[in-house]
């Protein structure tokens, strides 16, 4: 089915609780690895293990939100980025594009203003509430986010292109983000997100440098869907990270889905098949 216009007020919710869930658990676990008078940072030997240990929490906590009923029922985009691919791809409609950014934007800042509120301020003020700051020059930065982005969605996208890998793609995003958020930390944070920068960045106050994280995954995001479309690869037959037969599905599909409450006439009726 085509991307459905209109307001989706149940599926924007679900995204914006997942990015708040999302952005959440990168704060705990950055202060967990990395925060001073942590028991956890305090036995690991060094920042590298500690950026490694950030990716093997958050990895999996992404993966889980996907699976989760809010991944089911929104998608699990939590990353404005991932949103703006699929509109290039024509996979999400102009409400929904709008909807989900704005979504992703505040539930991020919900994430950290409650990371702020629950852990101890010390250790987060001692890594600066996870606020992404370039350890490199800023055309490097650039660079490296878009980069990072760009492998993010083309594994994305090259998962959900095909029935028979979509149901794996948050497995398979397991691995690769676990590498991007050990590798890529030393040099920019490895947000490859604008909520998941912006959030924390309000919260904290401290907004230097988000420019960069807010522009990097949102170009990466466009350019990697222009060009999947130039270079004729097969388009995702889902917008879903994880594509729940039973759940309504507002954004395109070419996998069978529940009829969204209020769905033009043409499409009432149909059933998961």
């Amino acid at each position: 089915m085509p991307a459905e216009p209109g307001y989706h007020w149940r599926a924007w919710a679900a995204e914006a609780a997942g990015t708040a869930v999302m952005v959440l658990a990168i704060v705990a676990a950055a202060s967990l690895a990395l925060g001073d008078g942590s028991p956890v940072a305090e036995a690991l030997p060094g920042r590298g293990a500690g950026f490694l240990v950030v990716g093997l929490i958050v990895a999996p906590c992404i993966a889980l939100i996907a699976v989760s009923p809010l991944g089911r029922l929104s998608g699990a985009h939590i990353n404005p980025a991932v949103t703006l691919g699929f509109w290039a791809l024509g996979r999400v409609s102009h409400h929904d594009l709008a909807g989900y950014v704005a979504a992703q934007l505040l539930g991020g800042l919900a994430g950290a203003i409650a990371a702020r509120l629950l852990l101890p301020a010390p250790v987060t003020e001692s890594i600066g509430g996870a606020v992404t700051h370039p350890a490199v020059p800023a055309g490097a930065g650039l660079a490296l986010e878009a980069g990072m982005t760009a492998l993010l969605l083309a594994l994305v996208f090259g998962f959900t292109a095909s029935p028979r890998l979509a149901r794996w793609t948050p497995l398979a995003l397991v691995p690769l983000l676990t590498s991007i958020i050990w590798l890529g930390s030393p040099s920019t944070g490895a947000s490859l997100n604008p909520a998941r920068s912006g959030g924390p960045a309000v919260a904290f106050a401290d907004l230097q440098d988000l420019w960069l994280y807010f522009l990097a995954p949102a170009v990466a995001g466009l350019a990697v869907g222009r060009l999947w479309l130039g270079f004729s690869m097969p388009r995702p037959r889902t917008a879903k990270l994880f594509h729940d037969p039973h759940y309504p599905c507002t954004l395109a599909h070419e996998l069978p889905a529940a009829v969204t409450p209020g769905a033009p006439a043409a499409l009432r009726g149909q059933n998961p098949k």
